[in-house]
């Protein structure tokens, strides 16, 4: 039987439903293929604090797309600002969650299978006016495909980290090509929500 988690998000009370034990969805053919955990499955505290940071600001009528969205709580909050949302994971469970969520927190917003690694036809749909992604560098080798990513989809990013091992390696790396302005989330302790600005040459 799901659970669900009751979180007040910018005033609103919202309801996200997920499975009661992640580790039961552990697929061993796909963990042996590509490593594939079902993260996506837990309400993380970064998409939390993401979630809050969305909600600070003014996105009305802003394109929107999430990264590795998992239950999607940050893409529903967008949606109900009145951003229109596209939510992308490469695990189909999770995008059913999100869709699920999404429907029964009355926010209109669409899902997509993504992968970083070819994600051509994302690129085409943008440039976004905002990406989102919360929690994404959990694997070292994550980092690498999401620099490669990012400039391709728009030039405002809110990535909300814990602090994972590979989180100040990615912020040394973005900071080449990007003014990075850390943003404080009582949620993460050890991490922020950090905005990252491209900066125009």
């Amino acid at each position: 039987m799901d659970v669900t988690d009751n979180i007040e998000v910018g005033g609103r009370a919202l309801a996200i439903v997920h499975p009661p034990d992640a580790i039961e969805l552990i697929d061993e053919a796909a963990f042996e293929r590509e490593e594939f955990l079902p993260y996506w499955a837990e309400l993380w505290p970064s998409s939390v604090a993401l979630a809050h940071s969305v909600a600070a600001r003014a996105v009305d009528g802003l394109a929107v797309v999430e990264l590795g969205c998992g239950l999607a709580l940050p893409s529903i909050v967008a949606a109900l600002g009145g951003a229109g949302v596209l939510a992308t994971d490469w695990s189909a469970a999770a995008l059913a969650y999100a869709h699920r969520n999404a429907r029964a927190n009355e926010a209109a917003l669409e899902v997509a299978h993504v992968a970083w690694a070819d994600a051509d036809d994302l690129v085409a749909r943008g440039p976004f006016d905002l990406v989102l992604a919360a929690d994404v560098l959990y694997e070292r080798r994550n980092a690498q495909q999401l620099l490669a990513l990012l400039p391709r989809l728009g030039g405002e990013i809110l990535l909300a980290d814990p602090g994972r091992p590979a989180l100040a390696s990615f912020l040394t790396e973005a900071a080449a090509g990007w003014d990075v302005i850390v943003l404080e989330a009582e949620e993460l302790p050890r991490g922020g929500v950090y905005r990252l600005v491209r900066r125009v040459t």
